[in-house]
């Protein structure tokens, strides 16, 4: 049985792919971001069943030794650990670059040293920037059009490098917007949920004509799972992505008619990203996940979008519908 570390297990994505991994045999350590409420994010959440089959390991992956603390015995890293925001990244991109390119940087520097077996480094669409031409594959042309995006393609090329200088047995993964169950209201579609849920006629949005390729978060865990059980995946960049795109205006409307067809849409100014910085279109190939290993999408959009509603609705609690969440 493999012994895996998933950083930023407590995270959306991360909670997941810790369930996932789970569910298929894997030991798992989670690591999550220290605080001193003892507070694990969403794992939990977790039925105590599947919260005492984890190894839980509370640290910051901005900090080099607790990392490798982290990863000692370990024989993959899946690392997911980031700051995520694209607005909050606009006033405080320090935080991104020690976080994202830094925390990378100590997730491989560990890796080399203890021998590590494999190491998956979270990548994202963002990198690409609005698309050149579509579907996009791996060899589409990178973009820094906010300061996250940036961080990303910094760790992304600082993985590669490691790769090629070190032979270090990286992969790097790179989803498409993931959404599902967990999902923070920073991004877009618990945004639109949250506020139908509150009984708002107005859904409050930035621009509706962007277009997106949505993937379930489930579909995601078990791309990353699929890239790690490859071997012909080592040394590769590979999208996550259902090669199908819609515009948020098109989502916020399928997501009306399934709550509350009276609601109308508004555009809200503070929600609008600088012109230069928006990516006005996203959607991926996803030909290299298919030729490299066994993933295929399970979700139709409309099925996770209905899991999705379901959860949050009994979830409200956990949300501020009320306010614009960077």
């Amino acid at each position: 049985m493999k012994k895996v570390l998933v950083t930023g297990a407590d995270g959306f994505i991360g909670s997941h792919l810790t369930e996932s991994l789970l569910e298929k045999g894997y030991d798992v350590k989670a690591f999550v971001y220290y605080n001193s409420f003892n507070n694990w994010g969403w794992l939990d959440t977790l039925p105590k069943e599947k919260l005492d089959q984890i190894e839980i390991f509370a640290g910051d992956i901005r900090d080099p030794n607790g990392v490798r603390e982290a990863m000692k015995d370990v024989d993959q890293v899946f690392h997911l650990a980031a700051l995520i925001a694209i607005p909050f990244s606009y006033h405080s991109p320090d935080s991104y670059v020690d976080t994202n390119i830094k925390g990378t940087l100590n997730v491989l520097q560990a890796a080399r040293d203890l021998g590590t077996e494999r190491i998956m480094v979270t990548s994202t669409s963002e990198v690409y920037g609005t698309a050149q031409y579509v579907p996009i594959d791996e060899k589409h042309p990178f973009q820094g059009q906010s300061p996250y995006s940036a961080t990303k393609i910094g760790a992304d090329r600082l993985a590669e490098s490691f790769y090629r200088s070190f032979q270090l047995p990286v992969s790097i993964v790179r989803p498409f917007n993931t959404f599902g169950p967990r999902q923070s209201a920073r991004a877009v579609i618990p945004t639109i949920i949250t506020q139908l849920l509150a009984g708002k006629e107005e859904i409050q949005l930035g621009s509706l004509t962007p277009t997106r390729d949505f993937n379930y978060v489930k579909d995601t865990a078990a791309g990353f799972i699929a890239i790690a059980e490859s071997e012909k995946t080592i040394g590769e960049e590979i999208n996550i992505a259902t090669q199908q795109e819609i515009s948020v205006g098109d989502l916020a409307r399928e997501i009306i008619a399934q709550i509350n067809p009276k609601a109308r849409i508004r555009c809200d100014e503070q929600r609008l990203r600088p012109e230069k910085s928006e990516v006005n279109r996203l959607l991926g190939s996803n030909a290299k996940i298919k030729e490299l290993t066994d993933w295929e999408q399970k979700y139709t959009f409309e099925a996770g979008i209905a899991e999705t509603i379901a959860w949050i609705r009994q979830n409200m609690n956990a949300y501020k519908a009320d306010i614009y969440n960077v």
